[in-house]
């Protein structure tokens, strides 16, 4: 039962987390593009009233890793007149068969998850059909798996350049907007800065060099719950974060990707809140930490 009290919860995790974001931004090095970086709400499995209350807080931009739940909200009724600035990200594996469904999604913003050139093709296509004769294109990201792990999915990082080139040069209904990725899940920050951000801020490198595309208009999208300040430092654009604004999440006994809910198992617990058992020693080793 949605109660007041947790409304409220939502609107002080939303401040506090766009100030951390904006202290985070300060840190960073001058060398880097000074573009402002983006909050992306992740409410999967939230109801849509803690989205109307985050959305009352400022926040615009919220992201959704299934197809039909993304499907449901943007369509339901106390959000599409509650939220009409809203911004809907999609930052789950995109299937080819529901591409179509994704894009009927109103206010869809940005598809993050694009991990292949048949894919990205399959979205052009689809894309360019929903919109007829309006010349509006579609945003996009680039998934890289950076972290080489075989349940991640996104690009093999060598395969990067070959595939932001397809998608410049041969899928006009679609905007290049950057590269994104989830990246290993607990890293030791007292380590050094993440190697996957690393990897992604290299990859982004080679793609600007090799197409002569401006690097403030090239994305990065990285960090979560746990390492979003870090990311921020190191050069993200783009962070996806939930727990930390909704609370934990609650997941049906269905598979949430399903039309028609079958026997299956629950999906698994999100990565993200998996990686809570990062302690908060580490978070604040984080939040110290020194990017050179």
């Amino acid at each position: 039962m949605w109660k007041v009290a947790m409304s409220e919860e939502v609107g002080k995790a939303v401040q506090s987390v766009l100030e951390r974001v904006k202290q985070a931004a300060a840190r960073r090095p001058k060398t880097l593009p000074a573009v402002p970086p983006r909050l992306v709400a992740v409410s999967k499995t939230k109801p849509p009233e803690m989205i109307v209350e985050a959305y009352r807080q400022g926040q615009r931009n919220f992201g959704e890793n299934y197809v039909n739940e993304l499907v449901d909200k943007a369509s339901d009724p106390v959000i599409l007149e509650s939220c009409p600035e809203i911004k809907w990200h999609f930052i789950g594996h995109l299937q080819k068969n529901n591409v179509n469904k994704l894009l009927g999604v109103p206010n869809l913003f940005l598809v993050e998850t694009i991990d292949s050139a048949k894919l990205a093709d399959r979205v052009n296509t689809s894309w360019q059909r929903l919109q007829g004769a309006s010349s509006q294109r579609l945003k996009v990201m680039v998934q890289i798996n950076t972290s080489g792990e075989q349940n991640k999915h996104g690009l093999p990082p060598e395969e990067t350049v070959n595939t932001v080139q397809h998608i410049v040069s041969q899928c006009s209904g679609l905007h290049f907007s950057g590269l994104m990725t989830i990246g290993r899940y607990g890293y030791d920050l007292t380590l050094g800065p993440n190697p996957d951000f690393q990897m992604l801020l290299s990859r982004r490198q080679e793609v600007c060099d090799s197409l002569k595309l401006p690097m403030e208009e090239v994305e990065l999208s990285m960090g979560m719950s746990t390492d979003f300040e870090h990311a921020i430092e190191v050069g993200a654009t783009n962070v996806r974060v939930g727990s930390i604004i909704f609370g934990n999440r609650e997941y049906p006994n269905s598979a949430l990707n399903t039309p028609n809910p079958s026997p299956l198992p629950s999906p698994a617990p999100s990565p993200e809140k998996t990686s809570k058992t990062v302690s908060e020693d580490a978070a604040k080793k984080m939040h110290h930490l020194t990017v050179s």
